[in-house]
């Protein structure tokens, strides 16, 4: 005769924790005490301190600027120990301490100002323009590349027309 399988045989008795309404002294599923601290990654080192000014956009310009990628978020000069000039996908960078001079300029001609960065033919010095009214040229002790990827090309001079050519201008000669 075949064993039932419907009826279950007994094994043996039941422990105590295994009891309906039985609680062990300490619940496995509730925590003890507080949470545990998340582990901490290690900090850099504080970044200097780095002023950010904005490029000061005329309409027309703007219009011309956009199909090229540049925007108001992605154009803007930052100041620190560095300067970093991004221009859309154009990026340039230079040690402050390489600043020359600076000298406000103005009154572009809209075909060599306005989209991309332009390169002067007359001396490699490279403009981001988004307003034909004012900018600031930035004259470098040594050239640094800036409009070509591979940095085959180096600019003595780089325009900006930034909303704050004063603030920009104090910035650059800081500690000069």
């Amino acid at each position: 005769m075949a064993p039932d399988l419907h009826t279950p045989e007994p094994l043996g008795p039941i422990p105590e924790a295994n009891r309906p309404g039985h609680h062990p002294p300490e619940e496995q599923d509730k925590p003890a005490g507080p949470p545990p601290r998340p582990k901490r990654r290690p900090t850099r080192a504080a970044k200097p301190e780095t002023e950010r000014f904005e490029f000061r956009f005329e309409p027309v310009m703007r219009a011309i600027a956009v199909p090229f990628g540049v925007l108001p978020s992605n154009a803007w000069v930052e100041v620190g120990d560095e300067v970093h000039i991004a221009f859309g996908r154009w990026h340039m960078r230079f040690p402050r301490a390489d600043v020359d001079d600076v000298t406000e300029t103005g009154d572009y001609w809209l075909p060599k100002v306005a989209g991309p960065p332009h390169l002067s033919l007359a001396d490699r010095g490279i403009t981001f323009a988004t307003n034909r009214q004012h900018g600031l040229c930035i004259t470098l002790r040594v050239p640094h590349p800036g409009i070509d990827p591979f940095g085959l090309v180096k600019h003595p001079s780089a325009t900006v027309t930034v909303e704050d050519i004063e603030g920009l201008t104090h910035a650059l000669r800081r500690g000069r």
